[in-house]
């Protein structure tokens, strides 16, 4: 198999890093030739690529992205999680999150082949996974093959999903102290983001998850990769577990949005009772004010000097006998 130049013969090629026998990875340099993987020795490649960007024909016509049928399903443009395996080679999409830079509610996809000796990954846009990665492997750590490679990557996806929900729950928590104090604020717009967060996150990792079980299940997987096997049963015991509690989180952001709206409701029937209080109470004042306004002739105390008292005695005991009825019919202000 001839080594392909790296530079214009594969645009979007994002960087390329060789692993030895001990995991140790190496940046290649622009005008270093790949290594002739039948010739790699103990170790592995890994290529990433700007999927807008890339020509991965040479690659799939080289042979170093495993079967053509594979490596084309995979690195299209159809962002739906999946995975496949054939002739020995591993290829799926898988999520991954946006970049500090993209859209917040943008998520990404990690499009990957895996190979005995060859990992070659593709974004079509900001991804997190793939450059936290490389850098742990410039940093030194130890990446012995290509399964703890793609291990490597998904466990950033998982871990900045978990710290995302992380906070998501604190928010929360805050929100349910200051409800249980009886603090009610206007935080069902607070809640209304939270809860919307959460069900994102929940529908990737379900994906997520559901893409390692296939894998976990898939009868000519387990024949040929026992490790990518065993890298997907962790994966997805590690995803059920963060789908669960964003699960639980989803839930109690929905319970706590329906008892704000019971508490908002509360306060408005309170205050609508004070209102019709109000409005019962100056009623009969108001009849009796309007009825001495009238300008006619004959009515009562018009000629007395005293005449306004007695009116306004008679307001003010209308408005008692009122509230002496409410107290008699029972009326009460909505408890809280």
């Amino acid at each position: 198999m001839p080594s392909i130049p790296i530079g214009t013969p594969l645009p979007g090629l994002l960087w390329a890093m060789s692993f030895d026998e001990r995991g140790c990875g190496r940046l290649l340099a622009p005008d270093e030739a790949l290594p002739d993987l039948d010739a790699f020795g103990g170790g592995f490649l890994w290529l990433h690529f700007d999927l807008k960007a890339a020509d991965l024909e040479p690659l799939i016509d080289a042979g170093h992205v495993g079967p053509r049928s594979l490596a084309e399903a995979v690195f299209r443009e159809d962002e739906h999680q999946r995975v496949t395996v054939a002739d020995g080679h591993v290829g799926g999409v898988v999520a991954d999150l946006a970049r500090p830079g993209a859209k917040p509610d943008i998520a990404g996809r990690l499009h990957f082949v895996m190979g005995p000796r060859s990992l070659v990954s593709g974004c079509q846009g900001l991804a997190e996974s793939p450059d936290a990665t490389r850098t742990t492997a410039e940093e030194g750590r130890p990446i012995t093959s290509p399964v703890l490679l793609l291990e490597t990557m998904v466990g950033f996806v998982v871990a900045a999903m978990a710290a995302t929900g992380q906070r998501l729950s604190d928010e929360v928590d805050c929100i349910e102290d200051r409800v249980l104090d009886g603090r009610v604020r206007d935080d069902r717009r607070r809640l209304g983001p939270i809860r919307r967060s959460a069900v994102r996150l929940h529908r990737q990792l379900l994906g997520l998850a559901a893409v390692f079980h296939r894998l976990e299940e898939d009868d000519l997987a387990r024949d040929l990769h026992a490790p990518a096997i065993a890298v997907a049963a962790r994966l997805a015991q590690w995803l059920d577990a963060l789908d669960r509690d964003v699960t639980a989180l989803a839930e109690r952001a929905r319970l706590l949005q329906e008892e704000l709206a019971a508490r908002v409701a509360e306060e408005s029937n309170r205050q609508l009772y004070v209102l019709s209080i109000l409005s019962a109470l100056f009623l009969p004042p108001t009849f009796i004010t309007g009825l001495f306004g009238m300008n006619v002739k004959g009515l009562p105390f018009a000629d007395d000097p005293r005449g306004f008292l007695f009116v306004a005695g008679l307001s003010l005991l209308s408005a008692a006998a009122t509230y002496g009825i409410i107290r008699v019919l029972g009326i009460r202000p909505p408890r809280g």
